[in-house]
């Protein structure tokens, strides 16, 4: 019974992984190497969902997790985070199922973990989404970044060509205005695979946002062209070159792939490729930025600690001469 429920949630709550094809999205195909490596991350993301939910613990979700291709089990534990905040939140239990995959082998994978419970916010209805206060403080905002992904994914007319923002996102309480910033972030990042990580496609999509969005979006456009790849050393300089004065935000987001990549373990030329254009370092130096300027506290003034931590990476990279805005 217990094994036919599990696969009931899974049936339900994500989607067949024929909505991972681009054709199926109607996203841009490049050429076929970024097709087959999009489509793969979307198959990977739905294959750790699968995972979390089907398992009877999370030990064992977490031994089929560790047999994931290394260049892709970043994003199986990604999906792992969304299958186990669905399970928290279906038995009304907290996080405790997300803090077991979070003090287990996913801790090498937090980052990751906490996108997922963004996806996991957006299917399903408010009332079962988790206690913001059980969850880190600083990592949070990554929740709304997962959230923002999935919107601009699944809901790509509304939220990519027509441009809608959540000015209302109640979660965490009293925070909607950097809620809305924090999502858009995700928007970005999906905006490397509505545009199929055609430099081009992406820069334009971006380019038709309200121009106070655009350094969120590229942060977002940073940290996916460093985790998922798909474009060549020429593309990323293009990139660069694209982003113009929002070049800093950029190469945060690229900051921020790097040191999840290397907190995982699983650094791959991709990414080395990219912090070397976007940031103008190694992906060991990038990680490093990220992880000395990370804030000790939760908030700091009229901030959100993870903004003053952003701004830190991107400041960072300018004084020391690596990136022009």
């Amino acid at each position: 019974m217990a094994g036919a429920l599990r696969s009931l949630r899974r049936r339900i709550l994500v989607p067949d992984v024929a909505e991972t094809k681009l054709a199926k999205r109607g996203f841009w195909a490049k050429n076929t190497a970024s097709t087959e490596l999009l489509e793969k991350v979307g198959e990977t993301f739905l294959a750790g969902y699968a995972y979390a939910v089907e398992a009877r613990t999370v030990a064992e979700a977490e031994e089929r997790l560790e047999k994931v291709p290394a260049p892709f089990r970043g994003f199986a534990y990604e999906g792992a985070g969304m299958g186990v905040a669905i399970m928290d939140g279906l038995t009304l239990s907290g996080v405790p199922r997300i803090n077991k995959l979070l003090a287990g082998r996913g801790e090498f994978h937090n980052y990751m973990i906490y996108v997922g419970i963004g996806w996991a916010m957006a299917r399903l209805p408010r009332f079962l989404w988790p206690v913001s206060e059980l969850l880190d403080p600083l990592l949070l905002w990554l929740v709304h970044d997962g959230y923002g992904f999935h919107q601009a994914y699944f809901h790509t007319e509304r939220y990519v060509h027509q441009q809608h923002r959540e000015t209302r996102f109640p979660w965490p309480a009293g925070q909607a205005d950097y809620a809305a910033r924090a999502i858009d972030q995700g928007i970005g990042r999906a905006l490397w695979f509505v545009g199929g990580t055609d430099v081009d496609q992406v820069t334009t999509l971006a380019g038709r946002f309200p121009e106070e969005r655009r350094a969120d979006l590229y942060s977002g456009i940073g940290l996916a062209a460093t985790y998922a790849g798909g474009s060549s050393e020429e593309e990323l300089r293009l990139l660069c070159e694209r982003a113009g004065q929002y070049r800093p935000q950029l190469a945060q987001g690229s900051s921020f792939a790097a040191e999840a990549r290397i907190r995982a373990g699983l650094l791959f030329p991709h990414t080395e490729t990219a912090t070397r254009v976007i940031c103008g370092t190694t992906a060991e130096r990038a990680a490093e930025i990220s992880r000395e300027t990370r804030p000790g506290t939760a908030a700091s003034g009229h901030l959100p600690a993870y903004e003053v931590w952003r701004r830190r990476i991107a400041d960072s990279f300018v004084s020391h001469g690596g990136v022009t805005p």
